[in-house]
């Protein structure tokens, strides 16, 4: 997510079209999307402040939050499928909250090798 626009510029847009320029004259000077000075505006109108919106959630909700419960239960369980795993797990947990911790604490599963038989071809060089 990119960085939030600065106070300075905000408060000069909003003073812009506060003393009668229009939203896409302020655009086009600032460089603003039009949509985001009318939010800008209508927050300043509403409840006098134009600062970024703070303490919204980024990312997913976590369903694991004891880590060291969670590896011992990988531990216990770590032979079995997400799907497997998601559902042993006590209480409601997804494949997806079962993929990211696996992930998160550097869970793999051992790959096994398989053989591989090379066929090679034979030419026939008889000249």
């Amino acid at each position: 997510m990119p960085a939030p626009y600065s106070q300075d510029l905000r408060q000069r847009a909003i003073e812009a079209i506060e003393s009668g320029d229009s939203y896409v004259c302020v655009s086009k000077s600032f460089k603003i999307n039009r949509n985001t000075l009318s939010d800008w505006h209508k927050r300043y109108q509403q409840t006098g402040d134009y600062r970024p919106k703070q303490g919204y959630q980024q990312g997913h909700s976590h369903r694991i939050i004891d880590w060291e419960a969670f590896r011992a239960f990988v531990q216990e369980h770590g032979e079995k499928t997400q799907a497997e795993m998601a559902q042993a797990w006590p209480g409601e947990m997804s494949e997806d909250a079962i993929r990211r911790g696996l992930k998160k604490i550097g869970f793999t599963r051992k790959k096994r090798r398989m053989p591989i038989v090379k066929e090679t071809s034979k030419h026939d060089r008889s000249s």
